[in-house]
């Protein structure tokens, strides 16, 4: 498996994520060919680090090259090397999970036209057949036609499939009691709470720190992150169950990256920081200035 078969190399590939910065700021200067997407040669060398590398992780999906949340956005990321993938996870009327970001349908689907009596289309008023009918694919692009919103099962499945790790937000969870402990049986159906995908593959995120803190209850072994900013005086009480504070770019100090970085989360390790809403250049300088272990890109 490429998860173990790195593990050796991480060190060296740290070292050439700082030399491809450097030559990458360097070529965005010059004349002659056009380089390729920085955010293709920034996932490049990412591909394999664990969890103490520095990491982009491929936010929805690759969602600039392809529809969020879709089979196609993870096997676009796959194409373009990013081994880790951000998603979604909500439930349907029917007690199905699915994998979207927003709490109503219309924007990346075409439920406005397939159901145009059943306003505003939440996601939790569909049954999972229902939601299945829907073209999530059309409104990014004419070759998308027919992508389907994917449940979390055919999700996971894809993601072995590309052997690529996952950072999994439960969406909403004040609105789905129970969900913490329904992925957790998905996951586990799956075969995502082994040891190589626990250790090495999976962290559970929420805005909602309840969630957090009860999927840390539930499956300790698991490694979860809060989504935010919490405050410095609530960063030891969050150290006994998350392992990463993934704030947004917008206001983030390195002085807050330290003091997340200065404490040890509850599997012993270092917790870490994976920031969000970052361009490519705001990237690097999150990484070189900030010292963040990781965006979400």
């Amino acid at each position: 498996m490429l998860r173990s078969a790195v593990r050796s190399a991480a060190a060296g590939l740290v070292l050439l994520f700082a030399a491809v910065l450097a030559a990458d700021t360097g070529a965005q200067g010059g004349g002659g060919v056009a380089a390729p997407p920085a955010p293709v040669r920034l996932a490049a060398v990412q591909k394999g680090l664990p969890l103490d590398g520095p990491t982009v992780i491929a936010h929805r999906g690759a969602a600039k090259y392809a529809p969020e949340n879709t089979l196609a956005a993870v096997d676009e990321a796959d194409r373009r090397g990013v081994e880790w993938v951000e998603n979604d996870v909500q439930r349907t009327k029917d007690g199905r999970l699915v994998v979207i970001h927003d709490a109503t349908l219309e924007r990346t689907t075409n439920a406005e036209k397939v159901y145009p009596d059943r306003s505003p289309w939440r996601v939790g008023d569909f049954t999972a057949a229902e939601i299945a009918r829907l073209d999530a694919g059309s409104w990014f692009g004419k070759k998308f036609r027919g992508e389907r919103v994917p449940t979390l099962a055919s999700y996971l499945n894809r993601m072995d499939r590309n052997d690529q790790r996952l950072l999994l937000e439960i969406k909403n969870p004040e609105k789905y009691p129970g969900i913490e402990k329904q992925i957790l049986a998905q996951l586990r159906s799956s075969g995502w709470l082994d040891a190589a995908h626990v250790m090495d593959g999976l962290v559970i995120q929420s805005f909602g720190v309840a969630a957090v803190r009860r999927v840390h209850s539930l499956q300790p072994d698991v490694r979860t992150a809060v989504l935010g900013k919490p405050s410095r005086a609530q960063l030891p009480e969050y150290a006994r169950f998350a392992d990463w504070i993934n704030p947004p770019y917008k206001g983030l100090s390195s002085s807050y990256v330290s003091a997340v970085q200065s404490l040890w989360g509850p599997h012993a390790d270092r917790m870490e920081v994976h920031t969000w809403g970052v361009s490519v250049g705001q990237a690097r300088r999150a990484f070189s200035a900030y010292s963040v272990d990781g965006v979400i890109l």
